[in-house]
């Protein structure tokens, strides 16, 4: 048989294998989700036992963003060039390591180091889940799965944020990495022998034995196997980031970036602040955490309608609707609430509309790469995006410390999601072009 890999996967039924890789990707996004929150969880602590400043504090808050930042581009790049398996085992790696010296921290700078490297495994790993899962999944439920995997992170906080709770009730806020760190460290034994490399990728970039090794993939999904490896696609080359740029997909590029860039500054200001202003407002820093896992929780839901919805309704259209009401919910958050369970409602809210945001967008780069750059593609869209991103708590907290009201700096950092929704509008119109195009004689020729 002589068809594509992705030609098979895309026609057929997912099978069990295909699930259980979905399944797992979403758990490593989780383990995603509490790695770089928990700092979040650990930022009221680390504040008093070190007496720093709202502004200090942004800085830490914002390290691990750069670090993802970097590990998205490069290692999302290697994902392309030595395999999705061996990058997300070396971006395991590379997180139980900076999980654990976090909770030997005893200065700022120290901290600050720390946190950088754990944010280039976290980085790199959503670049190489991403495109796992783009490529394990089928046609019709490619959307929802992608989206499902993306759900993983606020999962992760959850879970991770409703244990760091009773752990911080108990013991430091150096408790929340030890946790952490074990986490991630047991999860490199469950990748080495539950998660097999994926066909699509072994296609597209041909390695050593990749019949073999793509065979044998197909196999374990029951799916029909290959006489011959498909010829490779025109234009696949080791230089994945310079096909970027490419007229084919330069505006592609550049207005996911550009969406993405605008829609996590919202997010993380959401994510990274809602601990330190709890605590502002005379809350327990135990407390605090359970309003931050109550917005995990609304951006778990969030995530997984717009995902149920994407496979009836047009993506797109979904998120910029939802792109709209994340400003609105974020401004609404801005007015402040003196209850416990006001704060946690409106949070909620707000992580609803916030996370479908970002999830909705991980499912446009899955759709809009093709697989010999979809690891470069979506490592250097969150690369960027996450770089810019790592500004949010930092502009937050000078703004707050230069007597902002938490309404101002709300409305200021809620913007974000306007930019995105108009990204997404443009991102629309280059794709018709594109596919006019495409489809029309060029008279040129």
């Amino acid at each position: 048989m002589n068809q594509h890999p992705s030609e098979i996967l895309d026609h057929s039924n997912m099978s069990q294998q295909q699930v259980f890789a979905v399944v797992l990707c979403i758990a490593l996004n989780a383990l995603d989700g509490f790695d770089v929150l928990a700092i979040s969880f650990a930022s009221p602590g680390i504040a008093a036992e070190w007496a720093i400043n709202r502004a200090e504090l942004g800085v830490v808050l914002a390290m691990e963003l750069v670090g993802m930042a970097i590990g998205s581009i490069f290692l999302g790049g290697f994902a392309d060039k030595i395999g999705r398996k061996p990058t997300i085992q070396a971006c395991l790696v590379i997180m139980t390591a900076g999980m654990c010296l976090s909770a030997f921290a005893n200065s700022v700078a120290w901290l600050l180091t720390v946190r950088f490297v754990t944010g280039l495994g976290i980085g790199g790993m959503l670049a190489s889940t991403n495109a796992m899962v783009a490529e394990y999944s089928n046609r019709k439920y490619r959307h929802l799965c992608v989206i499902l995997m993306a759900t993983g992170y606020p999962l992760g906080a959850i879970i991770g944020g409703s244990i760091s709770s009773v752990l911080l009730e108990t013991y430091s806020w150096r408790s929340v990495f030890v946790f952490g760190g074990a986490v991630t460290g047991a999860f490199l034994i469950i990748v080495q022998w539950c998660m097999s490399e994926s066909v699509v990728y072994l296609a597209a970039r041909q390695p050593v034995n990749a019949l073999q090794r793509i065979n044998s993939g197909l196999q374990r999904m029951g799916k029909p196997l290959l006489s011959a490896l498909p010829p490779l696609s025109h234009g696949t080359s080791n230089n994945t980031f310079t096909a970027l740029f490419t007229p084919q997909l330069r505006a592609t590029t550049l207005l996911l970036i550009a969406a993405y860039f605008a829609q996590i500054m919202t997010f993380y200001f959401i994510l990274k602040w809602i601990p330190k202003i709890v605590v502002d407002m005379d809350f327990h820093p135990s407390q605090a955490g359970q309003v931050l896992v109550w917005a995990n929780v609304g951006g778990a839901i969030g995530a997984t309608l717009l995902g149920l919805f994407s496979s009836k309704l047009p993506l797109k259209q979904l998120l910029v609707i939802v792109l709209l009401a994340g400003f609105v919910m974020v401004s609404v958050f801005g007015i402040g609430y003196q209850s416990l369970s006001q704060l946690a409602l409106v949070s909620a809210a707000t992580g609803f509309f916030t996370n479908a945001g970002v999830v909705g967008l991980y499912a446009l780069m899955a759709q809009a790469f093709p697989p010999e750059v979809r690891g470069s593609g979506t490592g250097i869209v969150i690369g960027v995006g996450r770089g810019g991103a790592a500004l949010s708590p930092v502009v937050a907290g000078i703004l707050f410390t230069q007597g902002v009201s938490l309404q101002g700096v709300a409305v200021v950092m809620g913007a974000g999601a306007l930019a995105a929704a108009v990204a997404v509008i443009l991102l629309g119109r280059v794709q018709q072009l594109h596919t006019h195009q495409a489809i029309t004689p060029n008279s040129t020729n």
